[in-house]
């Protein structure tokens, strides 16, 4: 049909238009008069008419010269001018003015019939809490950010509020501090004014007469409930009798008895409940969050408990993934510690087919990438919806199963990831990991910034102290964790020396510790024997040789071959061996090419295997040194597994390992830590490792780890383990500590990180210091218990009679402080005096002491024996006292108030003089005088000992008593005011700065002592007894005052340093609010305060993609290299620029009182990859850049992946400071360095 040219409207033509009716194909004929709008609507269907046939230059005109939109309104330039003109727009400043339209704080709720279930109404209904965003607020009522967002959060974010930090209730915020006070005029009224005696009684006579009638009520209804309920009232242990005793000072008020007494008369049931919660109640305060599980009891009633499981296994499961699993059930969270291969992943399958049942998500953690790889493909083939989150790959996000590594799920918590919400296991394998130093505290920091709603499992081998960790997580939870701890193996293991070395001496293999656990020492003597024979020939013809720790490559290769000989006859194989260093694992497997241990099919299957898992790289790629040298390796059966090897190949020798395909592989401890792979055997090639600092012996936790490896489930009946004796046997007790020692402990590794710090100072509502307080590292305060302690002191404190200050008594308590430190110094003094050799030569037979204690009060005595004790080391002594005050129960002296201190006059007997003997602690020596005396101690105990008998009792004192005790009483009526006594400086040449201060304090202080006018007062004794029971009381409660405070926090001090740091370098304001720097900083995950400096001070601006990257490498590559990099001259300027900056740095760190040194800090960044990472990114083949340095392929390729994601994060940071030109600069060199072997797809994703 051809088109009909309309002309266009002229001023003639009447204002009409056609508009069709919906899409009946009806129209109806329309005027509009309006001029400002000239085309009217065309139809009423949503999208109008359908379009025919369109005049393209119109549209053009529309789209671009009429459409305001596409026209800058201010800044324009001048090549706009000329389209403002032909547009005509007028400016329309108001339009900049963009508010966002607030959230609709109501919403419309559905009226139903409660029976029917029809429509009846809708109601408007106010909504709560529409201005929560995740900008503002911590709840989960908050309403979701963007999509883009949902998975990683983002930095602006608030984190959701982590489980355990309540919100303040209202009666906290109503709550008054100690300075305000109600005055309540009924109660409480102080009934003595203040400086007076007595006071008036206010309490109302009549008042009690009423509470009577209640309480007669009271007890009428009690007694009817009791016959109500009499099983409930037989179910409590007391009888009715006491049932009914107790019932009633629970109440507060007179309301709540006659309410009670209605309500439980009326509901029964309720009450029985009520009486069964009870008990659980009351003892909240001392509660135990840890509950260990006794895995002993069978699980009988398992399939009846569980009729339906979420997930079915093939084979029966074990008692404690029972218990482990019924708890799941009942959404608890759990801590499972097992050895390797028990068995744990069963309880980790079972709560992702938990949360796939309910619809919610699962976060599975592992402390290494290769492990989530691993996990990602069983728990795929397993559960089919599983996710993958890594530094690198992100498969799936949006499964309802996420595997990752814990720092992602540490930032996606800080940066309130939307997945959190759903989330209602997180699964922490290998929890032992927490004690790295280097990132154990990032499971610390997950643990504690979980949201309540998440339940948490962990997964852990054996450790001593699983019930005290689960202990400290439950109580920052505020939930209960169930312990279940197995020290069970599923296949025993046997222990095994090995000192052959030939195939005379190949069978040399003696059991050391057997499956059930018993230290055989036969067999080490037999392998000491064993191993003497072969070298006491030449011993005896040349003297012996030193046994050395170190061996000869020969002699390793003799013993290797002699080895695998044997295992491989008795079918032993699969085996790994141990082996504690890189160059040693890859030289003990070319030692062995004469060896081949796989028949002409396996060598078939491993090559298919081999050439098909390397199809996916370049062609250059695959002829790479290490590839075909490990090729040949395979091929025969023998592999090396370590952290040199190029990732794809370690995953192609894992996959062929635990297909049964690889017989020998040689590893290092990192194969221990990852999957279960077990194998038949394994072996140590040594038992001392290199830890960093220095060579030790294997700790007991990390050889069970690596001896777990051996026997497999299903197929072996035991796990044999061989301990390799090369050089000579080892020490047997080094031997028995590895074997059956304990394994380490979990301990904290809780550190301060700049990150940390300002993540949480981001948000208002979450404190450093509340992270601090629930960390690991504190878990000793056991606030609960405290906080109890210190309302109990207060109660008691209020309670105590006022002190009597007035008069005489006014100096009361300035004496006491006095005392006290007078005390403390002496104590002092003495520790001094009895731990220098002079001291206790001084305290020797026959010296004459001043005595005092509640018995004495500056009483001579001479000393007769002194206890051998070094610790509360005992003097015995004669001392004289009155006639009537030899016994120590005799009338003691009040002596709280220690006169002795002020009244320094001897002793001297009104009556006759006595004497006794006792044992006298150090405290009770006040002086040493400088008199002794010539003493028989022997004669002088015996006979006093012997008449302390009461048939002797009349009997006189014997000769060397009287003589004694005579000399004592002379001496003290020769110098009745003071006797001379030793000075610790001057007489005991005790020269130490503690020592001469303490001496000259106690002068001065027994000085003033003297001055003090309550010592005069008649009732000076019982005041001063009163002023001492009280002040006891207060330095308790000041003492757990602050303990609960965040003063006594161990990191405390460390907290200030750093944010002194912060704030000279402009992270956070002197308020603690985030600044800019702060913000790009909370990016970045490692070497934060560096990166950010080189970003603001524009370090990399001058720089190409590919220098930039090359120079980032510093931040990633932690080994030393003998290699000198040769490098542009501009990167060399921007090396000496990092240095710079780091040296800043670390000396802005010393001078704020980090204990780390400046060159420490910068000692952290190594250049020794730069040159690699500069010819890598420019495109040089991965080949020729090995050639380029000594550092191992495997390592180089772990670095470049590393830097990668250093460069994400760069790239962030840059779009946050508005650094476009950086960003697309990181984004190119990302690009640069993504290639070919190092960023190959892992084969487990595949």
């Amino acid at each position: 049909m051809d088109r009909i040219n309309v002309p266009p409207a002229g001023p003639t033509d009447l204002p009409l238009a056609l508009l069709e009716m919906g899409c009946s194909g009806r129209f109806e004929l329309i005027t509009h008069p309006s001029s400002d709008q000239p085309l009217p609507p065309q139809s009423t269907l949503p999208h109008g008419l359908p379009p025919t046939s369109l005049s393209l230059e119109r549209e053009v005109e529309k789209q671009f010269l009429r459409d305001a939109a596409w026209l800058p309104i201010h800044d324009t330039d001048f090549a706009f001018q000329k389209f403002l003109k032909v547009t005509q727009r007028e400016v329309n400043v108001d339009s900049l003015i963009n508010c966002t339209p607030s959230a609709l704080h109501s919403g419309i709720s559905v009226v139903r019939d409660p029976t029917t279930g029809m429509l009846l109404d809708f109601t408007e209904v106010l909504l709560e809490n529409t201005g929560l965003s995740a900008k503002n607020s911590l709840s989960l009522q908050r309403q979701p950010g963007p999509p883009s967002e949902s998975l990683r959060g983002s930095n602006t974010n608030y984190p959701f509020r982590p489980g355990g930090m309540e919100e303040l209730t209202l009666d906290q915020i109503k709550k008054k501090s100690d300075l305000e006070e109600d005055i309540d005029f009924e109660n409480d009224l102080l009934r003595v004014p203040p400086g007076l005696k007595a006071g008036m009684d206010f309490t109302d006579k009549d008042a009690k007469i009423a509470k009577a009638e209640v309480n007669l009520m009271s007890l009428l209804s009690t007694l009817d409930d009791i016959t109500d309920l009499q099983p409930v009232a037989e179910e409590k242990e007391e009888g009715k009798e006491n049932e009914d005793a107790p019932k009633l000072p629970r109440t507060n008020s007179l309301e709540d008895l006659g309410v009670k007494d209605v309500v439980s008369s009326s509901t029964p049931s309720e009450r029985g409940k009520d009486e069964k919660s009870k008990p659980k109640e009351n003892p909240e305060e001392n509660k135990k969050w840890a509950i260990p599980v006794n895995i002993n009891s069978p699980c009988d009633d398992f399939y009846k408990r569980i009729p339906n499981p979420a997930f079915k296994w093939p084979f029966e499961l074990d008692v404690f993934q029972k218990q482990a699993v019924l708890r799941l059930e009942a959404r608890d969270s759990v801590f499972v510690a097992a050895h390797t291969s028990a068995g744990k992943t069963v309880v980790a399958e079972y709560a992702i087919a938990l949360s796939q049942q309910h619809m919610t998500r699962t976060i599975y953690t592992s402390p290494i990438k290769a492990l989530s790889n691993q996990k990602f493909r069983d728990f795929k083939t397993t559960f089919g919806d599983v996710g993958l989150l890594t530094g690198d790959v992100q498969l799936s996000p949006e499964s309802s199963c996420l595997i990752m590594t814990t720092e992602i799920l540490r930032s996606m918590l800080y940066n309130g990831s939307e997945v959190i919400r759903d989330l209602e296991w997180v699964i922490f394998d290998e929890v032992h990991y927490i004690n790295d130093a280097e990132r154990g505290v990032v499971w610390e920091e997950v643990l504690i910034m979980l949201p309540d709603h998440v339940s948490i499992i962990l997964l852990s081998a054996t450790v001593p102290n699983a019930v005290e960790f689960s202990e400290w997580i439950g109580r920052i939870k505020k939930k209960h964790i169930y312990v279940i701890s197995t020290m069970k193996r599923p296949v025993p293991l046997e222990h095994y020396l090995y000192t052959g070395n030939s195939t005379k001496t190949q069978k040399e293999m003696f059991l050391l510790l057997d499956p059930t656990g018993n230290f055989l020492t036969k067999g080490y003597y037999a392998a000491v024997d064993a191993k003497k024979e072969r070298t006491s020939k030449h011993a005896q013809s040349f003297g012996a040789k030193s046994t050395s720790h170190s061996t000869t490559a020969s002699q390793d290769r003799s013993v290797w071959l002699t080895l695998l000989h044997f295992l491989s006859q008795r079918q032993q194989t699969p085996v790994v061996a141990f082996t504690f260093s890189r160059t040693r694992c890859d030289d003990n497997a070319r030692s062995l090419d004469s060896m081949d241990m796989t028949t002409s099919i396996e060598k078939a299957e491993i090559h298919s295997f081999f050439q098909k898992s390397l199809s996916r790289l370049r062609g250059g790629d695959r002829q790479l040194p290490q590839i075909l040298v490990m090729r040949d390796l395979l091929k025969r059966g023998i592999a090396v597994h370590h952290s040199g090897i190029l990732p794809i190949l370690k995953e192609v020798i894992e996959m062929l390992f635990s297909r049964g395909l690889v017989k020998v592989l040689f590893a290092t401890e990192t194969f221990a830590m990852g999957v279960n792979m077990p194998a038949r055997t394994v072996v140590f090639d040594s038992i001392r490792k290199h830890d960093g600092t220095g060579f030790r012996n294997l700790l007991p936790g990390e050889y069970i780890q690596m001896a777990g490896r051996a026997g497999r489930r299903g197929l072996d009946a035991t796990g044999t383990v061989i301990i390799l004796c090369k050089a000579g046997v080892h020490d047997m007790a080094d031997l028995h500590v590895m074997m059956l020692g304990k394994p380490t402990t979990l301990q904290s590794q809780f550190r301060l990180t700049y990150t940390m710090i300002l993540n949480l100072l981001r948000v208002e509502a979450l404190r450093v210091t509340d992270m601090m307080r629930r960390s690991f590292s504190e878990n000793h305060r056991d606030t609960q218990a405290q906080e109890k302690r210190i309302s109990q002191l207060k109660q008691v404190v209020s309670s105590l009679p006022a002190l009597d200050t007035e008069g005489q008594l006014s100096d009361m308590l300035p004496y006491y402080h006095t005392v006290t430190e007078l005390r403390t110094t002496t104590e002092a003094l003495q520790c001094a005096i009895l731990e220098s050799v002079n001291g206790l030569k001084a305290l020797s037979v026959g010296r004459v002491v001043l005595v005092n204690n509640k018995q004495h009060l500056n009483a001579l005595g001479v000393i007769l024996q002194v206890s051998s004790a070094a610790v509360n080391r005992t003097f015995t002594a004669l001392v004289i006292c009155e006639k009537g005050n030899e016994e120590e129960e005799g009338k003691a002296n009040n002596n709280n108030a220690l006169p002795h201190l002020y009244n320094t006059a001897l002793f001297i007997p009104e009556g006759p003089c006595s004497h006794t003997v006792q044992k006298l602690k150090l405290q009770d020596i006040s002086a040493i005088t400088v008199k002794t005396l010539k003493v028989i101690p022997d004669r002088i105990i015996d006979n006093y000992s012997k008449r302390q008998q009461p048939r002797f009792r009349l009997d006189p004192p014997g000769q060397a008593i009287s003589t004694a005790t005579q000399e004592l009483l002379r001496l003290a009526e020769a110098n009745p005011s003071s006797m001379a006594t030793l000075d610790p400086v001057n007489d005991f040449q005790l020269k130490s700065v503690d020592v001469v201060e303490d001496s000259m304090r106690l002068r001065v202080l027994q000085a003033s002592l003297r001055e003090f006018n309550c010592i005069h007062s008649p009732t000076f004794a019982e005041q001063f007894a009163r002023v001492e029971e009280r002040m006891k009381v207060q330095e308790e409660l000041d003492r757990l005052l602050f303990l609960v405070s965040d003063q006594s926090l161990s990191l405390l001090p460390e907290y200030h340093q750093r944010i002194k740091v912060l704030q000279s370098l402009q992270y956070v304001d002197s308020g603690g609010a985030v600044q800019l720097k702060g913000r790009v900083a909370c990016q970045i995950s490692c070497h934060e305060l560096l990166l950010t400096e080189l970003l603001f001070e524009n370090v990399l601006s001058p720089l190409a993609p590919e220098e930039s990257a090359a120079l980032l490498s510093c931040l990633v590559f932690t080994q030393k290299t003998q290699v000198e990099p040769h490098i542009t001259s501009t990167l060399q300027e921007g090396i000496n620029r990092v240095l710079s900056v780091a040296k800043r740095i670390g000396e802005l760190q010393r001078e704020c009182g980090i204990p780390q040194t400046a060159e420490e800090f910068v000692g952290q960044f190594k250049f020794g990859l730069t040159e690699v990472v500069y010819c890598w990114a420019r495109g040089m083949p991965f080949a020729e850049i090995a050639q380029l340095t000594d550092v191992q392929e495997g390592t180089v390729v772990r670095c470049i992946q590393r830097l990668d994601e250093v460069l994400k994060e760069v790239r962030q940071a840059a779009r946050i400071v508005g650094d476009s030109v950086l960003g697309s600069k990181m984004e190119k060199a990302s690009l640069a360095i993504r290639r070919d072997i190092v960023f190959t797809a892992s084969l487990y994703t595949h």
